[in-house]
């Protein structure tokens, strides 16, 4: 892929898609939307950790509460479980579940998973019910499941499975052998990384295919190695179910820094990291002003707030990012300043393509707005045991060429006339109402403008009305409801603001959009009708 890009820098895309496009379109869509060329420096993402592990063997590799590891410690015990898995019948190209909590073992988990060549398939024990785990362990076809001894009932295990709890085998003696193994590699560098499984809109959650190519291509290249170094700390605050912690974990041992468990208090952690990844929804609870050591912040998984982009921007490093799991954590990023026009997503990642198309697939014009697409090494490998749904997201990359595959995000975009991408929500945040369409993320964004206004979020509760929600619950809701009556057309207006302490959050730390609609329900049954608060 990195070859088709390189190509591709000194010819324009020739493809019948932009004959209706005039010239000076044609070459914006290929200089915007092409990410730079860059050298990616490994094929498999433990190679990196591997590497400093053999430079600084008693650097430590992290610290949860009193506990610590260093990189030469966390590469024998990674060793040995990877050992284990083989005696247990685990080869190059399985899945192996790493069901735990947050921890040292976690980390242990990951790498014996990786270094025995198979794919790690991560959930929060204490948080997934288990149904979801039972579904997990026979969506990924896993033999054998990772686990941690304060857990392990909670885990269903099939008949014919192997449950290994990672931190008893912690605790037994290293032998010799343990530190000289060396587990079989694959030659294949589009091996699986991790299975992560989304929400898919039928309830039923899709595992999704991440390669090392992929992992390395955004962890090993800038802007995404966000910079660390060692001596840096990193903060571990996500779930590990979610694609972003793999940013967090991946992206600080590959680079020889400091991992940061947190406990239950994330703004202590955020209080001594210099590297903090997060959702909006988790960093608007912190206070930047008593983060003082964070350096560098990155944000994705939601639409960002453009006050709480400036507050930490003023601070420090602030990345806007966007991206979703089946495009590998990340595949567009911007370093955003208190100052610019405007807070956008910026542009592709290294190695990467960004389209913005329309409903037949051809592209908009510069400035219009499409559905967003991804090309280039970010693309995953697709959905477990879904051809269907495979069909319908990935499909051949026309512009690229080459056997090359996009991605359809389903996030809603435009070309600023400088090159950088607006993010304007989701195609199903666009909803009709009294007939006319509505973007539910432009209603929200006027609130958040609104003095005192940290959050805010808008449903469609049918097809009249609105109901918005904003945090914390000082914000007047009056006042939220004439900001956005100045601002947008009548018919855009909530027909309720309620105001909440702070807004509900998933276990992965977005906007619990489900609870909300609980909520306004609730009220409306209470009260018979929504009205303003």
């Amino acid at each position: 892929m990195h070859q088709q890009l390189i190509e591709r820098t000194s010819t324009a895309w020739s493809t019948p898609l932009l004959d209706h496009l005039s010239g000076h379109d044609r070459r914006r869509f290929q200089l915007f939307g092409q990410g730079p060329v860059a050298a990616v420096p490994d094929t498999h993402i433990h190679h990196a950790f591997e590497r400093h592990a053999a430079i600084r063997p008693d650097a430590t590799a992290a610290e949860h509460h009193d506990e610590t590891i260093t990189y030469g410690e966390l590469n024998r015990q990674a060793n040995r479980l990877a050992a284990q898995l083989a005696r247990h019948g685990v080869h190059p190209g399985d899945n192996v579940a790493v069901f735990v909590r947050r921890g040292i073992p976690m980390l242990v988990g990951i790498l014996g998973v990786l270094k025995a060549g198979a794919a790690y398939v991560p959930q929060d024990a204490g948080l997934a019910p288990s149904a979801h785990l039972r579904h997990v362990i026979g969506a990924a076809a896993t033999r054998v499941i990772l686990t941690t001894s304060n857990v392990a009932d909670r885990i269903p295990v099939p008949t014919g499975h192997h449950l290994i709890a990672i931190d008893t085998l912690m605790t037994q003696p290293l032998g010799p052998s343990d530190d000289r193994f060396r587990p079989q590699r694959p030659g294949d560098a589009g091996e699986n990384c991790y299975i992560l499984f989304t929400s898919g809109t039928t309830g039923r959650a899709n595992g999704v295919a991440v390669t090392h190519r992929n992992v390395c291509n955004i962890l090993l290249t800038a802007p995404g190695d966000l910079g660390i170094r060692p001596g840096w700390r990193v903060g571990q605050v996500l779930n590990v179910a979610f694609d972003m912690a793999a940013w967090e974990i991946l992206g600080c041992l590959s680079h020889g820094a400091t991992l940061v468990i947190r406990g239950q208090d994330i703004a202590e952690t955020a209080q001594h990291v210099d590297v903090i990844i997060a959702t909006p929804t988790i960093l608007s609870a912190l206070d930047p002003k008593r983060c003082g050591s964070v350096k560098v912040v990155a944000v994705a998984g939601e639409p960002c707030p453009r006050p709480l982009a400036d507050r930490w921007a003023r601070r420090c490093t602030f990345y806007n990012a966007c991206g979703p799991t089946e495009t590998t954590i990340v595949n567009t990023m911007h370093r955003h300043h208190p100052n610019a026009a405007r807070l956008t997503i910026g542009r592709p990642t290294p190695n990467n393509t960004v389209y913005i198309l329309d409903q037949t697939g051809h592209p908009c014009p510069i400035g219009a707005t499409g559905e967003m697409w991804a090309g280039g090494d970010c693309v995953s490998a697709g959905y477990l045991d879904n051809p269907a749904l495979n069909a319908e997201r990935y499909v051949p990359d026309p512009f690229l060429g080459g056997g090359g595959v996009m991605f359809r995000t389903r996030d809603l975009g435009r070309w600023t006339p400088d090159g950088q991408l607006e993010h304007l929500g989701r195609t199903d945040d666009q909803v009709k109402i009294r007939g006319f369409r509505v973007e539910l993320d432009s209603v929200s964004a006027i609130l958040e403008s609104v003095p005192g206004c940290r959050r805010a979020v808008t449903l469609k509760l049918d097809d009249r009305s609105l109901v918005s929600f904003v945090a914390p619950n000082q914000v007047d809701p009056e006042m939220a409801r004439q900001a956005v009556a100045s601002a947008l057309p009548y018919y855009c207006v909530p027909t309720a603001v309620h105001p909440l302490a702070a807004l509900p959050e998933t276990s992965r730390g977005k906007v619990d959009k489900a609870a909300l609609r609980h909520i306004a329900l609730a009220n409306r049954a209470t009260n018979g009708l929504e009205r303003t608060a």
